[in-house]
């Protein structure tokens, strides 16, 4: 026996897949609204590719929509954009018009 067993060995199935995932929900970019208190919202963004710089998309975000915001970095989902008020449409239609996702990745959540 040489002390090497071969059915043993780490195997990563999606080790050849460059670039883009073909999982539906790895792909799928998520906005979501959540409840403050009272009347206040607050509009995350999550799913964006890792090459976009997400600050640089917050910072135009904040302009264009009068809004504040924050980048969080979440343990599970990674880096994730919070913005002030309810913003699910208006995000939307940045990320498409501006060629940073497809309307069809683009999944809107909430009441």
């Amino acid at each position: 026996m040489s002390g090497d067993i071969q059915n043993l060995k780490e195997f990563d199935p999606f080790a050849d897949v460059q670039g883009g995932s073909t999982l539906t929900d790895e792909a799928k970019i998520h906005i979501r609204i959540q409840q403050r208190n009272g009347r206040k919202t607050l509009t995350t963004v999550q799913g964006l590719d890792d090459k976009y710089d997400k600050k640089f998309i917050l910072k135009s975000c904040k302009k264009e929509f009068a809004c504040n915001g924050t980048v969080v970095c979440h343990d599970q989902y990674g880096e994730v954009i919070q913005l002030q008020g309810d913003q699910r449409d208006r995000i939307a239609n940045f990320l498409t018009e501006n060629g940073l996702a497809k309307p069809e990745s683009i999944e809107l959540h909430g009441f």
